[in-house]
């Protein structure tokens, strides 16, 4: 789209025919209907050179030309530039429906993609007022902007917008704040990936225990009625207020994920840690409440406890499990927590991220082949980024880090029945004040 509209060169975009829909929306919510498109069948992944050739040589799945005919013509042909150039669109929903009965209002917002099609809240007048009642901020405040990807437009909300939302999810006034701070991230739980990502918040400070959430045992299950509807509000949020997010066409995850329901809400547990808390690490005080935002939250690996042994090589056998483009949050039980200090020494959480950092090693051989550090971190290295155009300069069975000591984070949370604990692969996105939104 950059070089069709910025410079006026010719241009054919070529998609796998899946995309068919989303490339086709992105192209016109960017004012660009017109741009040429042309289709080759899915996959590309894993098929041979002879094979991609054949594709290239053979027919447009979904208008059974050529390729190739299709592409030249693109081309060629004149373009009279009609679909170039900023177009308005609607960027809001209806601030009140029809009055109709509850049945039916429940099925128009099934019907409308509003809802995670479990059963909500409807969100009547006086249930938003209430909820508005909790912050400090104007209902038509803008609280922020979302998107479902990087090529769509953003769309802008309002704290009453918000307030729906949490009333759907069955919140009550006083998480409020705490929605309001997630939504002032601009970081979506509903993002479009392929790679059916999901999102986690971490909250921290007094908040936790103003409004009662679990930090302890079943902290990250359905036990605890702010933790899992705070994280509902999040997912109902973001889908609502950036547009939508509708398989195919905002919504690309191949497999999908059931951490969206609740997006891994919880509260660390500040007080059964033997290290600082996840906020204060991140410039704030004790005494201020914050909620952490991370994306790309789609694989973990777990086991119980630190051996006296062999720990050293169980936590590694544990990272070199892990995708490499996607840095490792470490989720500990105080039980094991405690355990990373008897064992290693680790009084301060700097200390055990230094390890992990030193440690979280492959081959470069081996680092370079996983396709997603081909997709993204190969070309970044290529354009000379460090740490990764070092790393492609590595002999083949030299040892790399596979992630960068910045990107890997310790959260503690659980009841300490047993000492379980989790990698998690998920990207630290942002903390942001919940005291601000009161």
């Amino acid at each position: 789209m950059t070089i069709e509209a910025q410079y006026g060169v010719p241009t054919v975009a070529m998609h796998t025919d899946k995309f068919d829909r989303v490339v086709r929306n992105v192209a016109a919510v960017n004012g660009m209907s017109e741009l040429r498109q042309v289709f080759v069948p899915q996959p590309v992944m894993g098929k041979s050179p002879g094979e991609l050739r054949a594709y290239v040589d053979g027919r447009d799945p979904l208008t059974g030309r050529p390729v190739m005919q299709e592409v030249i013509e693109g081309l060629t042909q004149p373009f009279d530039g009609q679909g170039v150039g900023t177009i308005e669109y609607d960027r809001t929903t209806p601030r009140l429906v029809e009055p109709d009965t509850e049945d039916n209002l429940h099925r128009l917002f099934m019907e409308n993609r509003w809802t995670d099609y479990l059963p909500i809240v409807l969100p009547t007048e006086e249930r938003v007022a209430a909820m508005l009642a909790a912050t400090r901020r104007k209902p038509d405040e803008i609280v922020g902007r979302m998107r479902p990807t990087h090529f769509r437009e953003a769309w802008e909300y309002t704290v009453e917008k918000v307030a729906v939302n949490a009333v759907m999810a069955g919140a009550r006034p006083e998480y409020f704040p705490v929605i309001l701070a997630l939504a002032a991230t601009g970081v979506s739980a509903r993002g479009s990936t392929t790679s059916s990502m999901a999102a986690m918040a971490v909250v921290n400070g007094p908040i936790r225990h103003e409004i009662k959430m679990n930090a302890g045992t079943g902290a990250l299950a359905p036990y605890n009625h702010a933790n899992a509807t705070i994280g509902r509000a999040y997912g109902l949020l973001s889908q609502n207020l950036q547009g939508g997010s509708v398989p195919g066409l905002t919504y690309m995850g191949s497999m999908g994920n059931n951490y969206a329901y609740n997006s891994l809400t919880f509260p660390e547990n500040e007080e059964r840690s033997p290290w600082e808390p996840f906020h204060v690490q991140h410039g704030f005080r004790p005494t201020d409440s914050t909620v952490s935002v991370f994306g790309g939250c789609r694989a973990t690996a777990y086991t119980l406890g630190i051996s006296e042994r062999h720990w050293r090589e169980h936590v590694r056998n544990m990272l070199r499990g892990m995708d490499p483009h996607i840095p490792p949050v470490f989720i500990l039980d105080p039980i094991t927590a405690r355990q990373f200090i008897d064992r290693g020494g680790f009084t301060k959480k700097d200390a055990l991220i230094d390890w992990i950092y030193d440690n979280a090693r492959m081959p470069a051989a081996e680092f370079w082949d996983y396709q997603l550090v081909q997709n993204y971190l190969y070309p970044r290295a290529t354009f000379g980024e460090e740490p990764w155009a070092t790393k492609l300069k590595a002999a083949p069975d030299e040892m790399i880090q596979m992630y960068r000591r910045e990107d890997i984070h310790v959260v503690v949370v659980g009841g300490e029945t047993n000492g379980y604990w989790r990698i998690m692969g998920a990207s630290y996105a942002k903390t942001v004040s919940v005291d601000d939104w009161r």
